[in-house]
């Protein structure tokens, strides 16, 4: 009987994931469907447009009639179809059957097209969207923080210490620089406040870092020969399989920061690591990298796997605010005779 259920356990999970698959693949069929019926009715509406010498105003009445023989229809307005006639400007049908374009929502290709000028950079993010299952607000996100330019610009020495494909995985999952404008701290803050503030925004620092990563601990303690050391913050990254090593530094970069994260990897992959884990990778984040040959000499002859990056925090106060705002003197001189009144 136990092998029975062992049996139906089996057939049933298969089952389960041959109908979860085929939904998926119904669910992507009606969706690109529905793109090409999208940019078919556009063209259509522009080659009338040419045609006949018609304005904006065609439009309208096309969203009207529409809407009225079909009430049950969505994606009739007249602002859904101003997009759709975009949208058939922007791309052509072979680009909608054949590329990620026609694979992701309707609602991620207007953010895609109308953000978007450069068509290498839709379809990465397009790409992108698919692979992480992006919600539209994260794909704004990550357009506003211009991720295109930012992901895989470290310096690293990640070919010389892992293996293909981890050396390119690796690569891929650093930034440069990261961006911590979600932080309500000055610019100045120092390496423990930014890592508090970091922690207090766990949700969004997952975001910054990107897909995959586990959160293990800030000031995480390592004992080597009876003396306690911290490391900034531990992650675990789900698919590289490893453990990451993040150290802050507030300033700019020093040839010895490389030495120190090289010892605390060494620590992790002694102390963590399961004989089935990759080799732990160390991400070392300054608020200024300084001049690129100095990091690629503290590099070269270390054989744990390293990046560096900067990262930047950026309060995004408008100018005529930041212009408005009173300096530190105005302010001490205004309590100084805000005291000479209250003492008269």
């Amino acid at each position: 009987m136990e092998l029975e259920n062992k049996n139906y356990t089996t057939l049933l999970h298969n089952l389960k994931m041959e109908i979860s698959q085929a939904r998926i693949r119904a669910h992507l069929s009606v969706n690109k469907e529905m793109i090409s019926l999208y940019w078919s009715i556009a063209t259509h509406i522009l080659e009338r447009q040419k045609k006949e010498g018609w304005g904006t105003k065609v439009i309208e009445n096309i969203s009207k009639d529409l809407r009225k023989e079909f009430p049950e229809m969505k994606g009739l307005s007249y602002q859904n179809i101003s997009y759709m006639r975009q949208f058939a400007i922007e791309y052509n049908q072979k680009t909608i059957l054949q590329q990620p374009v026609g694979e992701i929502p309707w609602g991620h290709n207007i953010v895609i097209f109308s953000k978007l000028k450069q068509g290498n950079e839709r379809l990465w993010y397009a790409r992108k969207t698919i692979e992480h299952g992006w919600s539209r607000n994260v794909l704004n996100l990550q357009i506003q923080s211009n991720l295109y330019s930012r992901e895989g610009r470290s310096i690293n020495n990640f070919q010389n210490t892992l293996l293909s494909p981890q050396s390119d995985l690796a690569n891929q999952i650093l930034k440069n620089p990261y961006t911590f404008d979600f932080l309500s701290i000055g610019k100045d803050a120092y390496e423990r406040e930014i890592e508090k503030e970091l922690v207090k925004h766990i949700e969004k620092f997952l975001l910054e870092l990107g897909a995959g990563f586990a959160f293990v601990g800030k000031q995480y303690p390592v004992n080597i020969a009876g003396e306690s050391y911290f490391i900034d913050l531990l992650f675990y990254h789900l698919k590289l399989r490893c453990y990451v090593v993040i150290e802050l530094k507030a300033g700019k970069f020093k040839p010895e920061y490389i030495g120190k994260l090289n010892f605390y990897l060494s620590a992790i992959d002694d102390i963590l690591k399961h004989k089935d884990d990759k080799p732990s990778i160390g991400i070392l984040l300054c608020k200024d990298k300084g001049e690129q040959v100095k990091a690629e000499y503290a590099l070269r002859d270390i054989n744990k796997p390293i990046g560096l990056a900067e990262y930047s925090i950026d309060q995004s106060l408008p100018e005529e605010i930041k212009t408005s705002l009173p300096s530190i003197t105005e302010l001490e001189l205004e309590l100084s005779r805000k005291n000479e009144d209250y003492a008269k």
